[in-house]
């Protein structure tokens, strides 16, 4: 089990993420500097151009905030609008199926939790790699854990 992450480690679609902010960034540079070129707007109008730039940096800033984060306690999964942690005995699967945007846990309760941090979106690989490396992670916990045979 040589192959086995490094605890704690953060899983992140990173290549998205930079294209979500750098886009972020213009967006708002853009329609903020607009306000500023427009000479007929008033000071309330330059301020809506503004705060409607900010606004939709926010909201690519919240799509960029996705992640996985394994560590000693479980896994945490940091979604658009949403933050949950598992414990490694919660965990039953990790799944990547061929056409999934994004990494689905199979939970312990019969649910499924979608876990937006790996996605093969940009970087395929990348995701089926950071997707493995999960799987192995919670194969190697699920062993350790006597409880879950139990349940």
């Amino acid at each position: 089990m040589s192959d086995l992450p490094t605890l704690p480690v953060t899983f992140r679609p990173g290549r998205t993420r930079a294209v979500l902010l750098t886009a972020g960034v213009v967006i708002f540079v853009v329609i903020s500097g607009v306000s500023l070129l427009l000479e007929q707007l008033g000071p309330g109008e330059r301020l809506s151009f503004v705060v409607t730039g900010g606004l939709s940096f926010w909201v690519l800033a919240q799509l960029a905030r996705v992640k996985v984060v394994a560590d000693d306690s479980g896994v945490t999964v940091v979604n658009i609008a949403s933050r949950r942690h598992l414990d490694w005995a919660e965990i039953l699967r990790v799944n990547l199926r061929p056409g999934d945007a994004w990494v689905f846990l199979d939970l312990s309760d019969g649910t499924s939790l979608p876990a937006l941090g790996i996605q093969p979106g940009i970087a395929r690989e990348r995701a089926i790699a950071d997707a493995r490396a999960l799987r192995t992670l919670v194969e190697a916990r699920s062993l350790r854990d006597p409880e879950q045979d139990q349940g």
